[in-house]
Parts: C-alpha cells; structure tokens; sequence
C-alpha cells in the first residue's frame, strides 16, 4: 500500500491538512508506516479544497474516486510486511563497532521500544473504546512487537560480544 492509499484511509476519518496528516503518520502509523511531507503532499495534490475565509491552508477530503481506490487497495489478501530498520542494518555490522558504540545503540534503541510503549499506553488511556477495530488491533500489534523487541535484546544483546577483542581490532583494521 502506497501513501497516498494510507492518506486516503485516514481521510475517511474527516478533513484533514497535509500537517495534521504528517502527525498522523508521526504517531499512530510511526511503528509500521513512515511517510514525510515530500511523499505526503505529491500524494494530496488531487485532493485538494479551497478554504473560504482562512489563510492558505490546503485542506484534503476524500472523494468518491479516492474511496474506490482505497477500497480496490484493501481487496489484496495478501498484503505485505515490510520492515525497514536502520537499528538492524547497524547491528548486522556490529562486529565493525566497538562495544561501547553497541551498548549505545541497544540502550538507544530500548529507549525508542519505551518511548513507543508509553505512546501506545497514552493511546489506551484516552479512550481507543471508540477506535474502529482494526486501528485497535494496530495498537496491540505495535505493542507486541515492541515488548518482544525489548525482551530479545535483554535477553540477546550479550550475542553481539561473542567475538574477541583481537577480532574486533582485525575487523576494523
């Protein structure tokens, strides 16, 4: 699913500016879906409506046309789970890195999983009852994975310190 397929099913929310949409983005869909102002606008210059009145804000609505293409898109009954991590990429090159700099990026990264869970608990405290289901079902995915991301690198991290210092040193020249 492409952005502008995301944007248009959170369209169907209500109006919203192409900001209000990148703060979507930023929260609810940060865990799956990353998309910035350049992907965001390209995608909503068809859905754009003047504003009477009001400084020049764009502000996009789906259209029936909009509709149809996000109803066609959710039709694929196999959609798929790309994840795109530069943590992981990082830790494939570990044996390149010092210990320090790997114990800097695991706590970092634990840090990022907290921040996530403390956003997803924000998310059920303010009332996700009158959430559609399938936006609760992303939350619990999201916390899911989060809490096994967190558990495997408690639980793994000592895997990165196997290799020798002498190997290191050779490693990295």
């Amino acid at each position: 699913m492409d952005v502008k397929t995301v944007c248009l099913g959170m369209l169907t929310d209500g109006e919203a500016s192409g900001y209000d949409l990148k703060k979507e983005f930023e929260s609810s869909f940060s865990h799956f879906f990353a998309a910035g102002y350049g992907s965001i606008y390209p995608a909503l210059n068809a859905l754009a409506l003047p504003q009477d009145g009001k400084p020049d804000r764009k502000v996009y609505n789906i259209t029936a046309a909009g509709r149809d293409h996000l109803l066609a898109a959710l039709e694929n009954p196999c959609p798929s789970h790309k994840v795109r991590s530069e943590f992981l990429a990082t830790m494939c090159f570990s044996h390149l890195m010092s210990h320090e700099q790997i114990e800097t990026v695991l706590d970092n990264r634990v840090k990022e999983v907290t921040d996530y869970l403390r956003l997803f608990k924000e998310f059920e405290t303010s009332g996700m009852d009158d959430w559609p289901p399938g936006a609760r079902f992303v939350v619990g995915f999201g916390q899911t994975m989060m809490n096994a991301m967190r558990e495997y690198i408690a639980e793994n991290r000592d895997m990165l310190f196997e290799e020798t210092d002498a190997d290191h040193k050779t490693a990295v020249g």
